[in-house]
Parts: C-alpha cells; structure tokens; sequence
C-alpha cells in the first residue's frame, strides 16, 4: 500500500514519542529534562541498569548508545509490539485519532500535488511582501512601523506582507506565471465566482501573515483589514489539503526550538501579540488561529512544553476564551501536563502592556502566573451570592461534576482536595481544623460571647479527669472509617452524603486522603470500580487499614453491602455520633484553655459532665437512653446534669447569658 508523505507527517506531529516510549520504560529524573523533551531510561531493547536510551521528543527520534538503536514512534511501535510497518501506523493512528486512508493507488500523485501547493503558497508570500514595498501600502507600513513599532528588520523576519486592494490581483500574478487555476484555488488563495466571472482574490486590502507549520512550510494566512469597515477584521485562509486550522499554530516551528533552550510557552492571542512577545525577548510564544483553542492544538503546546502560560487579552473577550480553555483542558489533564494562566491588566493585551511598561513587566506578570485550578475556582464564585445551604449546594454539585471530567485518577482528587481547601475557606470554616496557612480561630467563650484567658496546660488536678485520661482519638478514627467503608461499599449514596466529606475534618491516617478519592467518584460507579480507583491512587495499604479496624468489620452495613436503606440508617447514627464526640472535644478545649481564673474543683465537675455526655453520645445500650439536652457545642448533656451545671455557672459569677467569668478577660 503507498501512503501519502502527508499522512505520515501528520501522523508524527500528532504523536508524542515520550509517551509512546513512556509505556515501555521508566525514565531516569536525574538525567532527563521533561520540559525540553530530553529523556533517558534504561535501553528497552537489551538488558543494562544504566540509562543509555535516549529520546528527543522533539525531534522525534530516539537513538541508544549502547546496542545503537535508532527510529522513530512507528519504528518502536514495529520493534516492542513485533509487528509489520502498517500494523504500527494502524496502533498509531489509532491512539491520535486519524483515519487510516484507504488504498490509493493515485497517492503519489497527491504527495505531488502537496508538494505543488506549497510551492504555490511560497509564490503567494513572495508577492505580498513585494507589495508592502509599493505606494497602495503607505498606510500598511504606517500601521506596522509606527502605531505598532515594528522595525524594518522584524517585517523582514516575520514575512509581513500586503493584499493590495483589488479583486484579482494575486490571481493575475500567479496565472501570468503559469501556475494551474486549479492550484491556486487549491491553497485557498482565491475563490471561484458565482457570477460566471473567473475567480476572484481571497484577501484584499489587509496587511499579511504567512502561517508556517512545525517543518516550516508556508500552508495558510492570516490577513488583518485596513479598511475598518471591513466585515472581519482578521481573516484566515480557508482549511485546504495543507492547512487544518484547529490543528495548527502560529508560529510553531520557532516556539518549538526557542522552548527547546529553556524558555517557557506563552500562548497569546493573535499575530501582533506574538510578534511582539518574540521581538521583547519571549521567543517560545504561540497562538491559535482566531477561534478557540482546540484539543489538538492543546496537545501540540504540551508537546513543547507540559505546563504553557495562557497569556490572552485582559478584556471580557480574552477572560471569557481562557474560561473556555478550562473545560477543554480538564479530561485531557495528566501529571506534570497543565496550564498556567498570566492574567493582563484589565483592557491591555501583551502588545500594549510591553509598549507602556517594557519586558520587566512582562516577566513579572508572568513570574505571577497562576495554576488552572485557581481560575476555575474563581469562575465558579466570583460574582455569586453564597448565602444559603442550597446555593452552596448548588455549587458542590457544579464543582463535582466539573472534577469528574478530568480522567486521571489522580489529578481529580488533587482537584477534590484544593476546592475542599478553598471551599472551608471561603465559608470561613474549616471543619474543625484550620485550612491550610491558617491558625485555629480563637473561640467565643459560651454562653456569654466574651473571650478567655487561655492556659497553657491543665492543671494539675484537672489532669485525672475522666474525659482528659480516656484516647477520645480512637473512637473518632473508628466513626470516620465505617462512614468512609460504607459510602466505598454503596457508591449510591455518594451524591446524597458528598456535603458531609466536604465539611468533615479526618483525624485517621488517610482517611482524608480516600475522601478525596470518594468526591472524585459518584453514584454510577461501581463498588468494585472505586476500589480500584483507591489502590492506583493511594498507599496500596489504605484499603486494608481501613478495613482493619474491628469497628468497620462489625458495622451493619458492611456485614450486609448494597443494602442502601441500611447503609443510610448506619450512616446516620455515626455521622451523629461523630458529631457529639467532636463536640465533647470542645468542651474539653474550653474548659481546659479557657478557665485558668477558675475554681480547680469546679473545672473537673465541668469535664465529668462533658465525659457522661460523651459517655451517652457513644452507648448503643436502651437503659442509657436518659432524658438529655443538646449542648450549644454539639453534645448530650443529662437533664438533671444540667441544672447542675447551670448552678455551678452561676457560683462562680455567670449571671446571665451576656456575661463571662467575673474576671475574665
């Protein structure tokens, strides 16, 4: 079978050698160098310790200096799977997405033709960068040189160019040098009449950029208007047998091999931008082709860099495309392949804010670039009101569903586990921990609302009170595992109790972690399925720990799995039970950081009445089930109890719900 050269370059443009060969080796960190594409492992092909395999990904070849291996992704396809050339392009093609093309037996004459179309295409930017030189393109030059600071030398090596005004003045150039009507309607350079007329000029009066692919062959252009009451003020060249504009880059080749030396991505907006970036100094800079960033050209930036800075125009027309990015970018995440996003001043692009302020701002913007999950967050908050249980609800559900998109395991439950973070955060609560970078709040004193002393320690008979000897640490772990083993073994309740992983703290080892893992799942997974999800992600040991814990195995709802109504009933006692002894907890921080001032033997009466409470909040036992009150802290406090405790209160100065203990500060 003969194959277009075309296919075979489109192939291997879509085909990242570093992932092909990832799947056969382990990489050595100290060697390789991710971001420039340099990477070294163990040769595949003999049997070695040291890493004398190497691929440059992005030249696309790999080579090992000990058994002398060479080829490209198709060759080690061939080589570590053993099969025939085209059974590799079939593999290949497969994974990228691209059709095998049919038998042809014409396919030289279409490599032919390829080859004609962008001799063509060079014609075509020949003539436009003569044409800037003429009179008609006065106004051309006064645009480029001086309200956008072009010099000479840049016009030159950015191939700028010029359509004259006019209707056939391309087409006449051309045909006079004897190329087919055919071909020039073939590059997209003119478009047939429908008035019986011959073909008329595609672009007419705008100023010219040649779009290059990643080999450097001229295939498309993109033409800014001059007349401003043009209907569009940037025009691409239609899609053709050279140029498919969603799989396409501005200025790919060039970005490829400045990145290759070290420099980070910048993905701008348009031509200008990119020009612009590149003449300050930011040479490994690309942009798409006026529309959306597509999936495909997502994965040619990664391709050159893992993580590109998104640096698009601070206006709503820019903000909106990069929140439109995020949603393309989230099942394609992987770890190490990201964006980061350079948010402009409001109204300035990167062309403006280099001319007002210079490259040091520039830089610094983008020193201050900020990863995907920030914007996300922001998109998902800013401008919303929050203020009741089922607006946030609301926006639990939208953040769940969002963080299901992303197909690696383990990215989403990072993502779970940030927007938990910034969720406590924004709500100003942390669940009974303190987020992160953030200090345990100082707590009111109850009931009076004025804040105590606190002590350094307890004091010394306070330390055989029955509820500060007792491992309270223990019961909570247990509690939080049959919660965490029972929504693993009823995926079906996921959506109902997501709120409570949100707003639980965990005190067990890894017990945050598999929270984090149950968010990123939901109701149409399998038992089996999450399993599976928690070993690949986490500690292979997480499981069985869990599982260990004589409570979990005794739960009603694990001797019985996928009786839900019985999961639900389990869920609920211990998410009560958790919360009671959570709030005894408090009651001893109080007492024990809060009442340095007070009566010692009235400090212990207040632990053995938060110890009974917790002793009631923890028994399954009928003859326990006394009459009790709801503290304002959560726990179970008996009703006779607590007329004792309201007389304690009161001897030692509480005369009332707005005052503190006389002496407090």
């Amino acid at each position: 079978m003969s194959l277009a050269p075309g296919f075979l370059d489109e192939l291997r443009s879509r085909t990242s050698l570093a992932q092909v060969v990832g799947r056969k080796v382990m990489w050595d960190a100290r060697k390789s160098n991710q971001a420039k594409g340099d990477l070294w492992a163990p040769c595949p092909f003999h049997q070695e310790k040291t890493a004398s395999f190497h691929v440059d990904d992005r030249k696309g070849y790999y080579y090992c200096f000990g058994c002398h291996e060479k080829g490209d992704a198709i060759k080690f396809v061939q080589e570590t799977e053993n099969v025939s050339f085209m059974e590799a392009l079939e593999i290949l093609a497969q994974e990228a997405g691209m059709q095998m093309p049919a038998r042809d037996p014409k396919a030289q004459e279409k490599a032919d033709r390829r080859t004609q179309l962008a001799q063509v295409m060079e014609e075509a930017v020949k003539f436009f960068r003569l044409q800037l030189q003429t009179g008609a393109a006065s106004e051309a030059r006064s645009y480029l040189t001086g309200k956008r600071g072009l010099s000479l030398q840049a016009l030159e090596r950015w191939e700028i160019g010029f359509a004259p005004p006019g209707w056939q003045n391309l087409w006449n150039h051309l045909t006079a040098k004897g190329i087919a009507a055919d071909l020039i309607l073939g590059c997209g350079l003119a478009k047939p009449s429908d008035k019986g007329r011959e073909p008329y000029d595609t672009f007419r009066n705008r100023i010219m950029f040649p779009i290059r692919d990643a080999r450097g062959r001229a295939v498309a252009f993109g033409g800014r208007a001059m007349d401003p009451s043009d209907n569009a003020k940037y025009l691409n060249s239609p899609e053709t047998a050279l140029f498919d504009k969603g799989r396409s880059l501005y200025n790919h080749g060039p970005a490829r091999e400045a990145a290759g030396k070290g420099a980070p991505l910048i993905v701008a907006e348009g031509y200008m931008d990119v020009i612009a970036l590149s003449e300050a100094g930011f040479g490994a800079t690309v942009a798409g082709l006026g529309t959306a960033i597509t999936e495909d050209q997502l994965r040619l930036m990664w391709r050159i860099d893992p993580e590109p800075v998104i640096a698009l125009d601070g206006d709503t027309a820019g903000l909106r495309a990069a929140m439109r990015l995020i949603d393309v970018a989230l099942p394609l995440l992987e770890a190490g392949q990201s964006l980061r996003f350079c948010l402009l001043p409001e109204g300035q692009d990167p062309d403006d804010l280099l001319k007002a302020k210079g490259a040091e701002a520039m830089q610094a913007l983008l020193d201050a670039s900020v990863p995907m999950v920030t914007l996300l967050w922001r998109r998902e908050t800013e401008g919303k009101v929050l203020d009741s249980p089922e607006r946030r609800a609301a926006l639990d559900k939208q953040l769940r569903a969002l963080i299901k998109l992303i197909r690696d395991p383990g990215i989403r439950n990072h993502y779970a586990e940030e927007m938990r973070r910034l969720r406590a955060e924004l709500f100003g609560f942390g669940n009974g921990a303190p987020t992160a970078g953030q200090s345990r709040p100082e707590r009111p004193w109850q009931p009076g609302g004025r804040k105590i002393k606190p002590a350094a320690s307890p004091m010394q008979g306070t330390r055989s009170s029955v509820l500060v000897g007792t491992d309270e640490n223990t019961a909570l772990v247990r509690r939080e595992a049959v919660i965490l083993a029972t929504l693993i073994a009823t995926p079906a309740l996921l959506d109902e109790y997501s709120h409570v992983l949100e707003e639980m703290h965990f005190d067990g080892e890894g017990h945050s972690a598999l929270a984090a893992v149950l968010l990123g799942c939901g109701p149409e997974d399998t038992a089996t399925q999450i399993e599976t999800r928690i070993a690949e992600t986490l500690d292979p040991g997480t499981l069985e720990r869990l599982r260990g814990e004589r409570h979990v195995s005794l739960a009603p709802s694990l001797r019985k799995p996928g009786d839900a109504e019985l999961a639900r009933l389990c869920l609920g006692e211990e998410i009560a039970k958790l919360a009671a002894l959570r709030g005894t907890r408090r009651e001893v921080d109080e007492a024990v950081a809060g009442f340095a001032d007070a009566p010692e033997e009235w400090i212990d009466r207040r632990l053995s009445l938060s110890a009974r409470a917790r002793e009631m909040a923890t028994n399954n036992s009928d003859g326990d089930r006394a009459d009790f009150d709801i503290a304002e802290n959560g726990a179970r406090i008996d009703r006779d109890e607590r007329s004792d405790l309201d007389r304690l209160l009161k001897a030692i100065g509480f005369s009332g719900e707005d005052e503190g203990p006389k002496g407090s500060e």
